[in-house]
């Protein structure tokens, strides 16, 4: 009996649905950084142990080369060794607070050692705790240096000048814009260095600078550099789909390249290096991301290596300049850290949007991403903004989803006759393929019709895919019910099995292969495809289930009319 058939189907479904949740439960997802920051503060911690050596200093001889060596050759750099540099490294640290970063600076070297961020949260879970981007304590190290090196720099040796500042905490207060800090270092010889830190209120981008003051007698000269130093630990906002991870490294920009991955692993074979007039170096991982970006003016050289504790280091090198005596000098750099905002990066510096993974289609995903931002800054809600946009790219491609459409109808309606001319030159393969040939001039259907329309649109299907995974707008972000954030799985497999459902409707609407085996893949594609979703993105799934059921309605209207059209024809005859 059929129907017994189908309540075994059904009960199999339901046990798989509930073994499925079950395994959910028992091993959820988990982020690596959740236990790390439950055990920081909101703010910043205070426990960070800081390895401040000048071991890690990019070289600057007089022709710039690139060198494996972490010990800088900097002539008669002056090297901190009075008592303070055995100040214990947490009481030492500098906390700075803004409406959108909190970060600690090392007077030891001047770099910036630590950095969360408020408006991120580490989890949905722990909505008190931000998200943590650079850090030095726990087995992970990813901070940004900074300094100046060459014949008369402060950045060398075994050590790091120790800077002083006037306050150990700063706050942007709620009617400031900005907030200066400044540090200071005055060498032997009479020439004060000054770094200043220049933050700004809502925006993730700092402005360094470098003011040289020379009161001694004879000419100053020195680099600057800028570097990032990670090392190999996971991606703590990586979205992994059966194996398919988001970008975790290096990237800068070359000559030859607008756009150029350094991945861990290519520093590991070699030192790769490059010089170019202004550029900029990255540290990109899933949603987040750090940057130095020179000015544009400097001639500057990048460089690229591993030091001896396995960690990776890419950075920068500038021009050596001058500062005669009794004469000040401004160097200037700016520092990025935070959210792959796609509109804020390009106004920054050229190319460095492309940091956001959206592969070799994204010049297509930049467009689409700009658009879906717009959606939903009126809309004020990702999920329904998805579903619009998914609306609208329908609709641009109307005509020739339509035309697929039409030619599948048409394959679907003359499929009785290619029966029968199989079940009568079936042992004539020649014959057979002749006389359909002749039944698709006959009736006037192009056999790859329904194929070619659809070809056309997977580029932007792609495109859409990337921008779905990468946009870092979806992660937290809510649709409705139990969807709570849009950039993780479906916890319950209820979007997932509807677009299973979904496919399966539309596999029904489409012309049975004449090959059985064939007949039997596409039978079953509805279920692989589920099962590969399952651990999607919500709201990567919630764009294929609304374009699948905007595509059955679509071609349900158009198989109908092609078949009223015939229907027409037909009577017209008799």
């Amino acid at each position: 009996m059929d129907y017994i058939k189908y309540v075994l189907i059904a009960g199999l479904a339901a046990v798989s649905y509930l073994l499925l949740l079950a395994w959910q439960e028992d091993y959820p997802p988990v982020s690596s950084q959740t236990e790390t920051q439950m055990e920081n503060t909101a703010a910043l911690p205070s426990d960070l142990p800081i390895e401040s050596s000048g071991s890690d200093l990019p070289t600057a001889p007089a022709n710039n080369a690139a060198t494996s060596s972490d010990i800088p050759s900097v002539g008669s750099a002056t090297a901190m060794a009075d008592e303070e540099s055995n100040t214990d490294a947490s009481e030492r640290l500098i906390t700075v607070s803004t409406d959108v970063l909190n970060l600690q600076i090392d007077p030891l070297g001047g770099d910036i050692v630590f950095t969360s961020l408020p408006e991120y949260a580490t989890s949905l879970e722990t909505p008190e705790v931000p998200f943590v981007l650079l850090e030095n304590t726990n087995g992970r190290t990813y901070v940004a240096q900074n300094g100046v090196i060459g014949r008369d720099g402060i950045d060398g040796g075994e050590q790091r000048p120790l800077y002083s500042s006037q306050r150990s905490s700063y706050t942007l207060g709620p009617s400031q814009n900005s907030l200066n800090v400044v540090l200071s270092y005055e060498q032997a010889n009479g020439v004060t260095i000054n770094k200043t830190f220049t933050f700004r209120r809502g925006d993730y981008l700092i402005d360094i600078g470098f003011d040289v003051d020379n009161q001694s007698g004879s000419s100053w000269q020195g680099n600057l550099f800028a570097q990032i130093k990670r090392n190999n630990y996971a991606d703590p906002t990586s979205g992994t789909s059966f194996g398919k991870s988001s970008y975790l490294g290096f990237a800068t920009t070359t000559p030859d390249d607008n756009y150029r991955k350094v991945e861990f692993d290519d520093i590991e074979e070699s030192s790769p290096s490059h010089s170019i007039a202004g550029g900029w170096v990255a540290l990109s991982q899933h949603y987040f991301m750090s940057a130095f970006v020179p000015p544009s003016d400097s001639q500057n050289n990048f460089t690229f290596r591993q030091n001896n504790q396995g960690q990776y280091i890419g950075g920068f090198t500038s021009a050596a300049f001058s500062v005669e005596p009794g004469q000040q000098s401004n160097q200037q750099m700016q520092f990025y850290a935070g959210p792959k905002d796609q509109d804020r990066l390009k106004e920054i510096a050229p190319w460095l949007d492309r940091t956001i993974n959206y592969g070799f289609l994204w010049f297509i995903a930049s467009p689409i991403h700009t658009l879906l931002t717009l959606i939903n800054s009126f809309v004020g809600n990702f999920g329904w903004s998805i579903l619009i946009l998914t609306l609208i790219v329908k609709a641009v491609f109307f005509k020739l989803s339509a035309t697929s459409y039409r030619s599948m109808a048409n394959m679907r309606r003359v499929m009785p006759k290619m029966t029968q001319l199989k079940e009568r030159y079936g042992d004539d393969k020649m014959k057979l393929q002749k006389e359909t040939m002749e039944l698709y001039r006959k009736e006037k259907i192009n056999p790859f019709g329904g194929c070619l329309p659809m070809l056309v649109q997977m580029p932007v299907f792609i495109a859409l895919y990337w921008v779905l995974m990468e946009g870092v707008e979806l992660r937290h972000a809510p649709w409705i019910l139990w969807i709570n954030d849009l950039s993780v799985m479906d916890p319950y497999f209820v979007l997932p099995l509807l677009m299973g459902a979904s496919m399966y409707v539309q596999f029904m609407l489409n012309p049975t292969p004449q090959d059985p085996m064939q007949a039997k893949v596409m039978k079953f594609m509805p279920i692989g495809m589920t099962i590969f979703f399952l651990w999607f993105p919500a709201g990567l799934v919630l764009y294929w289930l609304a374009n699948s059921v905007l595509g059955i309605a679509q071609q349900y209207y158009v198989t109908r009319k092609i078949e009223s059209e015939f229907a027409a024809r037909e009577a017209a005859k008799s």
